[in-house]
């Protein structure tokens, strides 16, 4: 079985798939009041529908081996690691063929919001150490019944990632 080594996350590596920012630790340009410093327009994404905001619970497995992935063919995704660092696999839009040759996964601290663009193949985040991880993920309203394809990779061209 194919092992992908999780790396770290870095603007270069992810660039292809989306961007992120490390919310708890803002720096750059600030709108500065009296007691307070904005910093605004971090991450971007356009929306025709009203955004929602889940939250998701993992469990970490035993061994993190991939059998399912996702995209959405017009539609970016956030998700946003509250209580611990989270591993995310993602491989680039392909028209819908499993491109799993290309996968990469990243160990993305807990309070960096990532944007992957739309089409990026993905799942769930994986908890990096504890137990199980606590994330949010921001999508427009009802992406998940509307544009979402879950697809079962065949026992071929599924991969374990490891630490």
């Amino acid at each position: 079985m194919k092992q992908v080594k999780v790396q770290p996350l870095t603007h270069e590596e992810f660039a292809p798939f989306g961007q992120f920012y490390e919310m708890s630790r803002p720096d750059g340009y600030a709108l500065c009041g009296e007691i307070h410093k904005f910093f605004p327009d971090r991450v971007t994404a356009d929306s025709t529908h009203r955004v929602g905001y889940s939250p998701i619970v993992v469990q970490k497995p035993e061994k993190m081996i991939i059998t399912q992935q996702e995209y959405h063919t017009t539609t970016w995704e956030m998700i946003l690691p509250m209580d611990d660092d989270m591993i995310l696999h993602c491989a680039p839009a392909s028209a819908g063929a499993i491109v799993t040759d290309h996968v990469k996964a990243f160990l993305v601290p807990k309070h960096t919001l990532v944007k992957m663009n739309a089409a990026i193949w993905h799942l769930a985040p994986l908890p990096a150490n504890n137990d199980h991880l606590t994330a949010m993920i921001i999508l427009p309203e009802c992406t998940y019944c509307n544009d979402c394809t879950v697809v079962d990779i065949p026992a071929d061209q599924q991969f374990e990632i490891v630490k």
